[in-house]
């Protein structure tokens, strides 16, 4: 029996309204706590890491998240049968779009007119550092294109669609309709050629005559250097065919950030931690520091305290189409040494009565002030 899955707010340890911003923060945090690079071979940890990004997939779009809050995860199993949720009025036996060409008159009769063709959307995951170097990846996706045996006509090579007879070509037809007010006349789209205004004899039995097909199409894409999680790269033209002379769709492509083990990313700037010895943070000393580019010396001053932020200007991540870099912000924290032995303790605390009180200005500072 499968595993029941976790309510996806759960999952991120968000509450129901949480902002987009309370989203990502949470997805971060856990993402980089249950990150395999951080517990390899952990199994436990591995499973927890998709869990999290199945949920954060679902919870930054909006439009997945509106779905997946009215009907969980049945949104997206298409044997839940949820789909009917969102199919509207053909239970109450009418035709919505026929409602509003009834009052308002010529609704259908843009069917004739060019068409946009619909936008495609796929989710690319990155990871850290192609998010910040660029990458070019290969994209697949399904778009909906001009069946090339018969042009998009829908008709059988060698014949044309012909105009509809019922409606003359218009689409519509115009119908009289008793109410409670009395007779009244409105238009509605035609039956017989579906407002299209033609009528394909003999259709092509590439397309059955609808004149587009789905297709597989493969697509190499330059992602630029300094995109960040949640950005879209849009690439336009390359979405499904229009009809009717309309232009073509955009592919949109919603970037997703796997978090790093080291650093974390706010716009261009990142932070990191970096451990420090005692000797280096109280004598001062020329220290490594990681950086996107690999290792580089910093020298830290003479005693540097545990939570001192130092920053590394153009160290951070470059502004996507610019030369401008934001900074690399780094954080040390004084490690303190475990299992000496007894002539390092002795040492140590022979150290520590040379110093006296002067060299410890907030210690002395804290019982002054509590008891003055």
């Amino acid at each position: 029996m499968a595993q029941e899955k976790r309510d996806y707010y759960e999952v991120l340890g968000v509450q129901k309204n949480a902002s987009e911003d309370d989203i990502k923060k949470a997805y971060r945090k856990l993402a980089k706590q249950y990150h395999p690079d951080v517990n390899p071979g952990d199994k436990d940890a591995e499973q927890k890491f998709k869990e999290i990004n199945e949920a954060y997939e679902v919870l930054s779009d909006p439009d997945k998240r509106s779905k997946y809050d009215q009907y969980g995860h049945d949104a997206f199993d298409p044997s839940a049968g949820a789909g009917a949720g969102f199919g509207g009025f053909g239970d109450f036996g009418f035709d919505i779009s026929d409602l509003f060409s009834n009052f308002f008159g010529g609704g259908s009769s843009r069917r004739n007119g060019p068409i946009r063709g619909d936008d495609v959307n796929v989710r690319l995951t990155l990871s850290f550092e192609e998010a910040v170097f660029g990458v070019k990846k290969e994209i697949n996706y399904n778009r909906v294109q001009k069946c090339s045996e018969c042009g998009g006509t829908g008709a059988e090579k060698g014949t044309s669609p012909k105009t509809c007879p019922t409606c003359g070509g218009k689409g519509q037809v115009r119908v009289q309709t008793r109410t409670p007010l009395g007779v009244m006349q409105t238009t509605k789209t035609c039956d017989n050629c579906r407002g299209t205004g033609k009528i394909v004899e003999k259709p092509c039995a590439a397309c059955r005559g609808n004149g587009y097909v789905r297709v597989s199409k493969k697509l190499e894409v330059n992602i630029p250097a300094g995109i960040d999680d949640g950005q879209t790269v849009a690439l336009r033209g390359q979405g499904s065919d229009g009809r009717n002379g309309g232009g073509p769709g955009d592919l949109n492509i919603y970037v997703n950030v796997r978090p790093h083990p080291i650093f974390e990313r706010e716009g261009n700037d990142i932070y990191c931690e970096v451990p420090i010895t005692y000797a280096e943070a109280t004598l001062g000393a020329e220290i490594e520091i990681p950086t996107l580019e690999g290792k580089e010396k910093y020298t830290v001053p003479e005693g540097t305290q545990t939570g001192t932020t130092f920053t590394l200007r153009q160290k951070g991540v470059k502004y996507v189409n610019s030369k401008g870099r934001g900074n690399l912000h780094f954080t040390v924290n004084v490690e303190v040494p475990k299992n000496l032995s007894a002539a390092q303790k002795e040492l140590l605390k022979k150290f520590a009565d040379s110093c006296g009180e002067n060299n410890y200005s907030k210690k002395s500072k804290l019982f002054r002030k509590l008891f003055k």
